[in-house]
Parts: structure tokens; C-alpha cells; sequence
């Protein structure tokens, strides 16, 4: 199901949390006491890979099934390589050295690869679809400026590949069907405003999402071969969040997710000639995905259940799930099949493992690791599992949180301590790895990553705790974190800092600005400080999906007195603890004015302030060495105005 599109990021899917409070944190880890904890620097940490599969949409498998398509920061920006099956080293099929370049999928009938680039520059989010020539040259076949680009996927036969542009009108995506053999597309659907989730294996029919509020959302159907027109197929009474996941491999059926019948998201299955609706998968966590192999044999699905990801293979010969043998604990995710469906690749991850690229026989399980991820300088024993803990709010709700324990703190060696923010605003912090959090836990900070009212991932209700109320509500949740860690033994109750990116950017502002006595500082990673600006600066690609936006946060047009109010920039006067502030020049949605007019308001309260601005860099990191500058800058700034 794809989500509502809020501010910062995609929004994870919706699920409901058991009403059950953790008070006390994991316990210390079998580790701690035996051996000498080492510690590792930024660089080190960094050095970890980044690896991640083609895009959902293509083929990760070579035409002779000899290689799967991996992503990989190998040479420390993200480029496209080939990883053979049998192991050994991965061969290079980009080598960018300034902008993160993708593989989208391989082509069916040789070693020709799709890929997708920043046409923009760092961080603009204007990317566009390449191919990879035989001969190892590059064609943009979705040339112009300003034009946003993705692959949509591949039909059943193989002879046409579909590509979402915004080229026509920068507002809206229309699908453009193209030849493989000569590159000559065709519009397929001139996009009336709404978001087009997915085609049918047989070409006929399309799937777009439209939605309405933050709360109401509908699935249209398209016949491609009819009229053109889009057909209602979530016909509801009241606000009801509907999504597309996917089309069945015969095309006979889609698969969307609504959350109808309860606090979660269900897969419904939608039948093309009968319009008849059946449930397919209901659980009591939200379902985040639902595939297919390409001939059905295969389905993968997956739960959001309390911020870690089960997911299930599913043999639908047998109606049994494939169970795989010599896997280490961590979240199976990103399944690739061979064009036999003999064989598949994936990647496994943990707290304390980033995600490595497996192979697995489906007619045996037997899983085989090709590449570990994990910078073997970095023993992951020294690493910390984070425990799922729930503290009451001020008003009594229950928040949810990813607590991680540094090797060490107890009352007579408390720790200093970090409140994490996600972003969103209608993100989820949820376990898995995370090398920013490892350093700073690895130096002996405690780190909670609190999931406020308003994140994904707990039922609808808790989602919608915050519509028109960010800043507030949301903002005393964080508040209340910093005083749940206060309250434990282990932790140093005056040393506890609040750092967060993107929304959580702008909350860790808000914190120091609002309740200016709560944190000791604050780190401030491409963070809003001025909704009134963000807000009337959101791309023209956003589409209709700024009117959803727009009705969580507030229309601009009717609502800049409340974005005032609570915008941080027009309260910097407050603000009396230190911040980092860490920006990239070329941000399309928190716009470099923003952090340059907070940096000068709060020295001029001659408060410290520091300050790092990246100019190759959009909304987020897409280069290792900037981001091992920022991890730096983190710590020393922590250390310097936090800990004692």
C-alpha cells in the first residue's frame, strides 16, 4: 500500500501497538562485564555498507541468472553493480562520484541495465531513468529540466517497460510506455491529478491512488484498453485510508489495503470483472506490503508488528511458508526471484547487522550469505540491541519507543542520554541498524527513539493524534521522553540532549524554543523552522498529494497564523541551550534560508551555536563522507555541551 506522502518522508504504514507499558529498559546486554568495550570512530562505522536490491518494479536477476542487481556506497557515493550469484567480488555498472546513481532492474534478454540518478544535482530529487548500454554507456531516456522520473515496471511478456514522468506537467506523473529494443515511449495515461500506483502484469489495467485528507484516500482502476477513464473501486462512507499493493500475477485481481475494518490496514483483494472484495491477509498489525513471483507461485507479504517487519514467503502451491535454514536472527526484506523462480536474493538485517545480501534454493531453503555489510574492522558484539519500551505522556497516552542501552550505565555509572526524533511527521522510528545511533550509543549515550503520537505504525487513532496539532501535543511527547529517561537509574538526569532529522529536525528546534529549560542541547539535522515558508515551497511534483499535506498541517493560505506560532524561527528569542544545525544547500523542502535565519536568530541570544552546511547535499546525505563529517560533528557537539 502506498501511504499518504507527508512533509519529509514516506509514511510508514499504519498498525496498532498492545496496550502494554514496558516501564523498565532492556537489561544489560551478556556482554557487558566480560569484555573491554571498545569503541569505534565515525569513519569506522561509516565505513559499514549501505547495500540494497533493484527496485521492486524491475528484475533482479540477470537474463542468464548469473547476477543479481545490488546498490551498494562501495566507493562512497551510491552506484549500480552486478553481484554474481555464485559470490566473489561485485563488478561496477555506474561509477558516479557526486551523485547517487541506482539500479532499477536488469532487461529480460540481456546485460542492458536500468538505472535512476539525481538529474539535479546532489539532492535535488529530480531523477531521471537511464539505461546502461551494452557497452557500458549511459542514455537518459528522460531528458529535461525539471522532469521527475521513476519505473513503474515490466509487462508479463517482457516487451514493454512503463515509466512515470511529470515531463507534460510538472504537477502530475503520467505513464509512458517504452520499447525496449529502440527506447521509443508512448503515453499511455495522461494523469488527471492522482498518483499511479501500479499496472497489471498483462498491461491492461492501472491502479491510482487518490487521496483526499491524511485520513481518506481511494484506489481508482484504469482500463487501458477501454475508455481511459478512472473507476472508483473504494466506494466508503466516512474517512477511510484505502492504498494500491499490488495487481495478481494473472491480472484478474488487485490488492489494496484499507483500514475499513479496524485500527489497521488490511489486504483486500478487488476482483476486475466482478468487483467483488474478499479479505486476503488481516492481522493486528498493519500489512506493509503484498507481492508476487511473476508466475504466482510466490508470495511475499510482510506486518508491521511494533516496529520490526515479519514477513512471509508463501508457497501457494502447498499453502505453506518457505522456510529458509541458516539465516541469523533480523528482518528478512527485499525478495528478488530468478526468471525460473528457482532461486531467490534478499537482505537480512538487525539491530546490530546492516542489511547483507543473501541467496536462498526455494526447493531446499538453503540460505547463502554473498556479502556482509558490516565493517569487519567493527565487532558486532560491542553493539547494542534496542529493547521496545512504552512510557506514559502528560495526558496519560501510552508512546511507544526504540530504547537503546549503552554497555555500562548503571546508577553508579549513569548515562547521558538522547531523545531521537523521526521524521514525518508521520514517520516511525523502528528497530534495525542504524550507524548514526550505533556510534552514539558505542560512546556511551543511551538513545530512545520515540515514536510520538502522530507516527505510523500503531493504529489509525494514534495517527491522527496530531493532525493540526503539530508542535503541540507531539511536541510534549518528546518532552515527557526526555523525563522517562530522567527518571531511570542508569541515566544522568542533566545530561539529556534531543536530536532528530527532517520533522524530527524541526521538534528538536521546537523543544529548545518552546520549553527552552527541557533539553540540555539539541541537534538539529535538516529541520523546518519556518512552516510558513515550507509549506508555500513544497514542489510542484507533489501534486495532490499537498492537498492531503495541507489538511494534516494546515492550509498556508488560511493557516499561517497557527504556522507562526508554531515555527521556531519566530520564537528563537527563547531559545537558551546549544544547537548543532546541519543543512544541505540544495534542499528542496527545508530551504538552506531557513537554517540560516535560525543560526543567526539564536546567536544572536548569544547562545553557542554551531553550524555545518553541506553544499552538495539536498535532504539528506547522499555522500560517506559527508556523512561521517556530520556523525563527527554530532558527537563533539554532544560531548562538548552534554555530557560532563
Amino acid at each position: 500500500m502506498r501511504p499518504t506522502v507527508c512533509l519529509v518522508s514516506i509514511l510508514a504504514l499504519m498498525a496498532a501497538a498492545p496496550a502494554v507499558m514496558a516501564q523498565d529498559p532492556a537489561p544489560a546486554s551478556p556482554h557487558q562485564g566480560v569484555t573491554a568495550l571498545r569503541t569505534y570512530t565515525a569513519a569506522e562505522f561509516f565505513q559499514t555498507r549501505s547495500y540494497g536490491m533493484s527496485s521492486p518494479a524491475g528484475l533482479g536477476f540477470s537474463a542468464d541468472g548469473r547476477s543479481i542487481l545490488i546498490n551498494s556506497d562501495e566507493t562512497g557515493v551510491f552506484n549500480a553493480w552486478a553481484l554474481p550469484i555464485v559470490g566473489g567480488a561485485p563488478v561496477p555498472l555506474s561509477a558516479s562520484t557526486t551523485v547517487a546513481t541506482r539500479g532499477l532492474s536488469f532487461f529480460p534478454g540481456d546485460d542492458r541495465v536500468l538505472l535512476a540518478a539525481d538529474s539535479g544535482g546532489g539532492g535535488s530529487e529530480l531523477t531521471h531513468v537511464y539505461v546502461r548500454e551494452l557497452d557500458g554507456t549511459i542514455r537518459d531516456l528522460t531528458p529535461g529540466e525539471n522532469v521527475k522520473a521513476d519505473l513503474l515496471g515490466w509487462n508479463a511478456a517482457r516487451d514493454t517497460f512503463f515509466v512515470t514522468s511529470n515531463a507534460r506537467d510538472p504537477q502530475v506523473f503520467d505513464l509512458y510506455a517504452y520499447d525496449p529494443d529502440t527506447y521509443e515511449s508512448r503515453l499511455v495515461f495522461q494523469n488527471p491529478g492522482m498518483f499511479i500506483a501500479d499496472i497489471s502484469p498483462d498491461g491492461r489495467w492501472l491502479a491510482i491512488d487518490k487521496p483526499t485528507t491524511s485520513a481518506d484516500s481511494d484506489v481508482y482502476l484504469v482500463d487501458l484498453q477501454g475508455d481511459g477513464e478512472p473507476r472508483l473501486v473504494t466506494a466508503h462512507e466516512g474517512a477511510v485510508s484505502h492504498g494500491t499493493y499490488a495487481f495478481t500475477p494473472d491480472s484478474r485481481k488487485l490488492v489494496y489495503g484499507t483500514n475499513e475494518h479496524g485500527e489497521f490496514n488490511q489486504a483486500w483483494t478487488h476482483d476486475l470483472t466482478t468487483g467483488e472484495k474478499a479479505p486476503l491477509i488481516q492481522a493486528d498489525w498493519d500489512v506493509q506490503f503484498v507481492s508476487w513471483s511473476p508466475s504466482g507461485r510466490y508470495r511475499v507479504s510482510a506486518l508491521n508488528a511494533d516496529a520490526s517487519t515479519e514477513l512471509t514467503l508463501l508457497d501457494t502451491t502447498t499453502g505453506q511458508p518457505v522456510r529458509l535454514t541458516g539465516l541469523p536472527g533480523g528482518d528478512i526484506g527485499q525478495v528478488r526471484y530468478n526468471a525460473d523462480e528457482t532461486r531467490i536474493a534478499f537482505t537480512v538485517s538487525s539491530d546490530t547487522s546492516p542489511n547483507d545480501v543473501w541467496t536462498a534454493d526455494l526447493a531446499t531453503g538453503q540460505a547463502r550469505r554473498l556479502l556482509t555489510a558490516l565493517n569487519p574492522a567493527i565487532n558486532e558484539a560491542d553493539l547494542v540491541q534496542s529493547s521496545v519500551i512504552r512510557y506514559a505522556a502528560s495526558d496519560g497516552t501510552i508512546i511507544p519507543g526504540i530504547l537503546y542501552r549503552p554497555r555500562g550505565a548503571s546508577a553508579a555509572h549513569p548515562a547521558p542520554a538522547i531523545v531521537f526524533v523521526h521524521g514525518g511527521p508521520g514517520g516511525q522510528s523502528t528497530r534495525g541498524y542504524s550507524a548514526m545511533i550505533q556510534h552514539l550509543v558505542n560512546h556511551g549515550y543511551a538513545v530512545l527513539a520515540a515514536n510520538n503520537r502522530g507516527s505510523s505504525g500503531y493504529g489509525k487513532t494514534f495517527f491522527h493524534m496530531d493532525d493540526r496539532a503539530h508542535g503541540e501535543a507531539d511536541l510534549q511527547d518528546i518532552v515527557d521522553a526526555g523525563n522517562w529517561l530522567r527518571a531511570q537509574d542508569w541515566v544522568a538526569d542533566d545530561q539529556v540532549a534531543v536530536m532528530g532529522g527532517s520533522y524530527g529536525g524541526y521538534i528538536t528546534a521546537a523543544a529548545l524554543a518552546f520549553h527552552p529549560e527541557a533539553f540540555e542541547a539539541g541537534v538539529n539535522i535538516f529541520g523546518v523552522t519556518n512552516w510558513v515558508r515550507t509549506l508555500q515551497s513544497i514542489p510542484a511534483w507533489w501534486g495532490a498529494q499537498r492537498d492531503a499535506l495541507f489538511d494534516e498541517m494546515g492550509d498556508p493560505a488560511v493557516d499561517a497564523e497557527r504556522h507562526r506560532r508554531i515555527s521556531p524561527l519566530f520564537h528563537a528569542a527563547n531559545i537558551r541551550r546549544p544547537m548543532l544545525v546541519v543543512q544541505g544547500a540544495n534542499d528542496p523542502r527545508v530551504l538552506q534560508v531557513e537554517s540560516d535565519e535560525l543560526v543567526a536568530a539564536v546567536r544572536a541570544n548569544n547562545v553557542p551555536v554551531e553550524y555545518v552546511l553541506f553544499p552538495d547535499e539536498g535532504h539528506g546525505f547522499q555522500r560517506r563522507d559527508n556523512r561521517i563529517t556530520a556523525q563527527e560533528a554530532y558527537l563533539k557537539f554532544l560531548d562538548q555541551y552534554v555530557r560532563d
